[in-house]
């Protein structure tokens, strides 16, 4: 006999709520996971539908009181259908409760009050626009000059871009309305996308674009559904690839999401779209409350759009046709879920992709291994843009030895090559980023004479320093005593490795102190909009020097940018993780590419210790098969994904005794398995050690690793980890599994 678990109203409040129907016989073999189904509720037996959670051999009570299910609706079109199929297989996949897969693919439903919307008009004829914009632009008043110069190219733009993307303040917006420059519109409208102002035609394609965007439409129209891979140059136009696609998916009469980095939202990413699809496109961002995102869903169900833009979460907008998901930025690490279930966006993109018979396109210039390799594998079908648009070119790479400048007696973060380019661009008028490449942990030791950094023996990352005068590596739990001399040259000039943006904007105001400094952190964009605020101030000039760490890199188009520098390379080259040099060629290469996008030409400067190293010389080279070879062939040795598969286990308790021995004892009971060969061939597990933050807000973290070369004997061991938990839950403990995880923990 067969039970069904049963859910009748899909909301936030009620997501806990399943009730366990009776399976009829002739329903066994084709009721599944996700259908629609009609039951018996209540007293009175009213017929009602709901949603099928969970199929089972086991009843919850006397099976004689259950009643049964009385049909199941085929109506393949169902949007929640589609998306409880979704949640079922990223909690098989990923590992999850079934309700927390829920509570992630399903929107939340709030009461919000009704919205207003406001548009900004211009008032002014084209000649007086146009002496006003010059007075402006003579009074430096560079708010009201880019506000205006947007107005006589748009005519009428929404308030809320205006403010949150142009960086426009309200009073500014007052202060022009006041001289009649310009005029508010206010409506009462039901929550939608900004106003897109004038349509804007599709853009002539080069050939490399043409090719791409034509391959992909011909499949698209022939009933053909893949995952592409658009490998495209920093400024190399992917985003007009996507758009020439989504506008063909959209004849067809079915929607497309775009999911693009959170810190990519920029106002003209934005624009770009709203100009070609006009109020057919809606957006997600983090800023929406729960009511907000919730309604933008809405209208996505009932057809009011065709095209929905945002972060990892827009993926899950309920569209009933899906005919395209775009993921720009692919490599991202955003695109992986901090909580369970730990998601890819990537994986979870093609399974949805795959429930409504639509098409994938990856976009990248620095494409994660595990989506290069399944593109060389024929998984994927690969495009390359290998020329920027226009007559723009790739800048200038100069790599800087570090250990050479110390040898000259440099003591400085700044080399000699580095300080003398800051003084030119200065002297010209010209901007400059400084970027210091922090993404890992800044814990790592190394010689500052030779290079050397202190690796594990087992793992080849690097060593991270605890206290206690202790090195350990967070892979296999290996330790050794901490040391004042380089092993490698026998000099003391060894340490952890720390610098930070606040030391570094000291220093540039010490050597530059005419020149205007704006920084770009953790904490310096802790306030709403202050990251907006930054980099529009930087885009308006206000500012001749930018610094920052990655988030400065990714994304922005600033034309009197002409130099990158990167200070230290090594800061994550050298985090304790396979994925370190991945994450640091992404990085060096996104930096490299903000540096002469215009007609200006561009120069990057790279500062490392290693700078023989293969991540730093390809990333200078921009050559991404250089790097890809080099670094899958080491994954292919150590047996890291994509050459393999990994599953990480964190043990959390308040008791760091209780975390330890909970911790071992399920490692002790999976590795007696794993010897039996219970899961399959290949497996080993390392650990349990510390995390690499052993103890958070006061709870212990512990963690072992496990390796496979098959995704199914990964699946297996999480399932027996699973079996493992539910059946020894011990209150104050919890266990998280990540598969393939992109960090270390």
């Amino acid at each position: 006999m067969k039970y069904a678990n049963i859910i009748v109203n899909i909301s936030h409040e009620n997501l806990d709520k399943t009730f366990q129907y009776t399976v009829p016989e002739d329903m066994a073999g084709v009721i599944s996971v996700g259908d629609y189904v009609t039951i018996p509720f209540g007293r009175g037996n009213k017929l009602i539908k709901g949603y099928v959670l969970e199929l089972t051999d086991e009843a919850a009570c006397d099976p004689l009181r259950l009643k049964s299910v009385v049909s199941i609706d085929t109506d393949s079109r169902l949007v929640e259908h589609k998306l409880i199929k979704l949640a079922s297989w990223m909690k098989q996949t990923y590992g999850s409760t079934m309700i927390n897969a829920l509570k992630v693919v399903l929107p939340i439903k709030k009461l919000v009050k009704e919205k207003e919307e406001k548009s900004i008009v211009l008032r002014l004829g084209s000649d007086e626009a146009g002496e006003r914009l010059a007075m402006y632009a003579k009074k430096h008043q560079t708010a009201r000059e880019r506000l205006l110069k947007e107005l006589i190219s748009e005519g009428r733009l929404d308030y809320r871009l205006v403010t949150a993307k142009l960086n426009v303040s309200p009073a500014t917006i007052k202060a022009m309305e006041k001289q009649e420059v310009l005029s508010i519109e206010k409506k009462r409208v039901y929550r939608n996308a900004a106003n897109a102002g004038k349509r804007a035609d599709a853009v002539v394609l080069n050939d490399e674009q043409q090719e791409a965007a034509s391959s992909i439409i011909n499949d698209i129209n022939s009933g053909i559904r893949k995952t592409y891979l658009i490998h495209g140059i920093t400024g190399s136009g992917k985003t007009e690839v996507y758009m020439e696609v989504i506008d063909a998916v959209i004849r067809q009469g079915r929607q497309a999401i775009v999911l693009i980095p959170e810190i990519a939202l920029t106002y003209q990413t934005v624009m770009r779209f709203l100009k070609r699809f006009g109020d057919r496109v809606s957006m997600m961002h983090s800023r929406l409350s729960d009511g907000e995102r919730f309604d933008q869903f809405e209208r996505a169900r009932k057809g009011e759009i065709s095209v929905m833009i945002g972060p990892r979460s827009a993926l899950f907008t309920p569209f009933e046709d899906l005919g395209l998901i775009v993921i720009d930025e692919e490599h991202e690490g955003s695109y992986k879920s901090d909580n369970s279930p730990k998601y890819h966006a990537r994986e979870t993109a093609i399974e949805l992709a795959h429930l409504h018979g639509a098409s994938v396109i990856l976009g990248s210039a620095t494409p994660s291994l595990e989506a290069y390799k399944k593109a060389l594998d024929g998984e994927y079908k690969l495009f390359t843009l290998s020329k920027r648009i226009g007559d723009a070119t790739l800048p200038k790479v100069t790599v800087t030895d570090l250990k050479q400048e110390l040898k000259n007696g440099n003591r400085s973060m700044f080399g000699e090559e580095l300080k003398k380019a800051m003084e030119e661009r200065l002297s010209r008028g010209e901007q400059i980023m400084l970027f210091l490449n922090r993404r890992g942990y800044a814990g790592f030791v190394s010689c500052r004479s030779c290079g050397h950094v202190i690796k594990c023996p087992h793992c080849d990352v690097s060593l991270a320093r605890h206290g206690g005068r202790k090195l350990m590596c967070h892979y296999c739990g290996y330790e050794r005593e901490d040391t004042n001399v380089c092993p490698q040259c026998g000099s003391g000039s060894i340490g952890a490795m720390r610098a930070g943006t606040e030391q570094v904007e000291m220093n540039v105001k010490k050597m530059f102190p005419y020149a205007s400094v704006l920084r770009m952190d953790a904490d310096t964009t802790r306030q709403k909009d202050s990251y907006e605020r930054i980099l529009s101030a930087f885009s308006n000039r206000e500012a001749d020097i930018l610094i920052g760490t990655q988030m400065i890199v990714k994304g922005h188009d600033f034309p009197y940018v002409t130099l990158m520098g990167v200070l230290i390379a090594d800061m994550s080259l050298n985090a304790g993780d396979h994925r370190a040099a991945e994450r640091t060629f992404q990085l060096l290469t996104q930096a490299a590419g903000r540096a002469g996008r215009a007609d200006l030409k561009g120069e990057v400067i790279i500062q490392t210790y290693q700078p023989e190293h293969y991540a730093v010389k390809c990333a200078a080279a921009q050559d991404y098969r250089g790097f890809y070879d080099r670094e899958i062939a080491y994954r292919s040795l150590a047996g890291y994904p994509p050459a393999g598969h990994m599953l990480a286990v964190l043990t959390e308790s308040a008791s760091q005794d209780d975390a330890r021995r909970y911790c071992e004892a399920l490692a002790e009971t999976l590795r007696y398995d794993i010897i039996k060969g219970r899961y399959g061939g290949g497996a080993a597990l390392i650990g349990p050690s510390d995390a690499t933050v052993g103890r958070i807000n006061d709870i212990y973290r512990k963690l072992f690793y496990l390796k496979a070369p098959d995704m199914s004997v990964i699946v297996r061991i999480r399932d027996a980890a699973e079996k493992y938990t539910d059946e020894h839950r011990e209150k104050g403990i919890r266990v998280s599994f990540d598969v393939d995880p992109l960090k270390g923990y």
